[in-house]
């Protein structure tokens, strides 16, 4: 699992004024929303005496810790501690961890890292053609769907940008291995600084309903253009278009809760079937094909992605799997990477935080910074993903 990157901490509709705990990155925070609406991401761990601030309450603009009734603003800094009074002063280094947030798409994504604005990797966004500020701009729809399921998010990424396990994985993708002459050469990939992807046409069998069959304008197997990638370490795009007029764009968020389990959000926009009465339609759809995937997943072994390629036998097709693990090797060199084994060997003794960018402008905080792989050089670490190693 990676600092420094955005993650999505919970659907907008689900962070009020009363405090929520979700748990990322194999640590726990809490959220809620102050007096004037914004959403706030705070490390759940009281830095008195270790109280799940989650337990509380929201008063005004802060959160509550239930054990002492000590309070932390959306910054994270402390505001009360009733013990020493009304008007006592009150010392700088009782604040918790405190991240950035936006709210985007139904989103509320946090940035779970300490580096400063300018340097921060972007999160991956829905174009503005497709999507505004007030939702899903005019001729498209969009639907939002979250599952949590107990696998590794590096093997959900690794599933979603694999071209091959269409044919055998998903009936509706691909004809079950029935089609002698089915080949998937390695696909041609495009690069950015923090991903990479691929578009290509493939053999598909007719769309599974008959409404679906009847917004494309095609009723058997046909030619469609396709693509998916990555961008950073826990977020895919998808680009599905049945035909050139009709597209289906899903944008899924992935948010590791620890090594073992993940939280997947899929915001599916598609330009046709419009009609808000068919989005338990597509819902259903996105589910069907999101649980074949699960059932793969489910039974991986090893549980986790192997660190290395060795004990694995790569093709052509698996091209995108071994960019995307080079991916991760250039954030690890950054040391970016979370040393989970150290984590786990003091986690009934220790309480860590995933350090925020305002531990880069104050010293002395009472929570310890959660333990990192080690990095290559600094200069290393300055480069982008795609000149470091």
């Amino acid at each position: 699992m990676f600092i420094n990157f955005w993650y999505v901490a919970g659907l907008a509709e689900e962070i009020s004024d009363q405090p929520l705990k979700r748990r990322m990155l194999g640590q726990d925070f809490v959220l809620f929303r102050d007096s004037q609406g914004k959403a706030h991401c705070l490390s759940n761990t009281c830095v008195h005496r270790g109280g799940s601030l989650a337990g509380g309450k929201v008063k005004g603009d802060c959160v509550q810790c239930p054990y002492h009734g000590w309070q932390f603003d959306g910054d994270g800094v402390c505001q009360r501690i009733p013990s020493l009074g009304a008007h006592a002063k009150i010392p700088a280094r009782t604040r918790v961890d405190a991240y950035p947030t936006q709210e985007r798409f139904g989103l509320v994504f946090a940035f779970l890292g300490d580096l400063p604005e300018a340097e921060r990797p972007p999160m991956l966004t829905i174009p503005d053609e497709e999507y505004g500020p007030e939702g899903p701009r005019e001729g498209w729809a969009a639907t939002i769907q979250s599952f949590e399921w107990a696998f590794d998010y590096k093997r959900s990424m690794e599933n979603g940008i694999d071209p091959a396990h269409n044919e055998f994985v998903h009936p509706t993708h691909g004809f079950s291995g029935a089609n002698d002459d089915y080949t998937m050469p390695a696909p041609e990939l495009d690069e950015t600084e923090w991903g990479s992807g691929f578009m290509q046409q493939r053999m598909a069998p007719p769309l599974a309903e008959k409404k679906m069959r009847e917004a494309s304008g095609r009723e058997g197997d046909a030619v469609i253009t396709a693509g998916t990638g990555h961008h950073g370490p826990a977020n895919i795009w998808t680009y599905i278009h049945p035909t050139p007029e009709i597209l289906i764009h899903q944008y899924l968020y992935e948010t590791p809760v620890d090594d073992s389990n993940t939280r997947l959000y899929l915001v599916n926009l598609r330009n046709f079937m419009i009609d808000g009465g068919d989005d338990a339609r597509i819902k259903e759809r996105n589910e069907v094909v999101a649980l074949q995937d699960r059932e793969i997943l489910l039974r991986m072994h090893p549980v986790q992605t192997p660190d290395t390629n060795n004990h694995e036998f790569f093709v052509g097709a698996d091209s995108p799997i071994a960019r995307y693990r080079e991916f991760l090797k250039d954030w690890e060199a950054r040391g970016w990477r979370i040393d989970s084994d150290q984590v786990e060997k003091n986690r009934k003794k220790v309480a860590y935080a995933i350090p925020c960018p305002a531990r880069r402008e104050h010293k002395g905080w009472v929570l310890d910074s959660i333990p990192l792989r080690p990095g290559s050089d600094a200069a290393d670490r300055a480069k982008p993903a795609s000149q470091a190693g």
